[in-house]
């Protein structure tokens, strides 16, 4: 069985995105990229929302290739299979599978047929999945911005969590949480 784990740079006030026309999350540098790629490699796979797909087809394109980190994470991306969480999209780019109908009963569907760690990208997916109970790992990644608002990384309550690891990376610091 698969276990899902959510992970995403957020600022230290806890956004993932700030409000369109201001500034947002820096650039990851390029040791938090490396990490990036090297634990993307190590994934079965990438559960997306649309949004976030449509943000990350950049690395199905050749200008993501520029130099030694963007080639890194876009080798990584490129090799492992994803699934599409929408209602609008009719189709998706390679090596990519769109879910759609009843979200619970699709993804504990492909957690059942999956093994080892599925990453959940983007913050709307990761809360509905948060609300069904199938997020197994939080990992928060806090960049050393403030965005005063924007859109959260967590976009409801949760049950309490327990933390399991923390890690500097770079600028960054990761947090792994796992529901207590």
């Amino acid at each position: 069985m698969a276990k899902l784990v959510f992970g995403m740079m957020q600022s230290l006030d806890g956004y993932v995105a700030g409000v369109e026309g201001q500034p947002g999350l820096p650039m990851p540098d390029d040791a938090l990229h490396l990490h990036f790629s090297t634990q993307l490699s190590g994934f079965s796979g990438s559960l997306l929302g649309r949004r976030m797909y449509e943000i990350m087809r950049y690395w199905d394109g050749e200008e993501a290739e520029e130099g030694e980190v963007g080639l890194a994470f876009a080798t990584a991306w490129r090799a492992k299979p994803k699934w599409v969480v929408s209602r609008t999209l009719k189709s998706v780019g390679p090596n990519a599978t769109l879910v759609s109908g009843d979200l619970e009963t699709a993804i504990k569907a492909l957690k059942a047929e999956q093994s080892g760690i599925i990453d959940v990208a983007g913050p709307e997916l990761a809360g509905s999945l948060s609300e069904l109970g199938l997020i197994d790992e939080y990992q928060l990644y806090f960049r050393p911005v403030v965005l005063g608002r924007g859109k959260p990384f967590f976009q409801g309550a949760r049950p309490t969590l327990r933390l399991e690891a923390s890690e500097q990376i770079g600028d960054t610091m990761r947090l792994t949480y796992v529901p207590a």
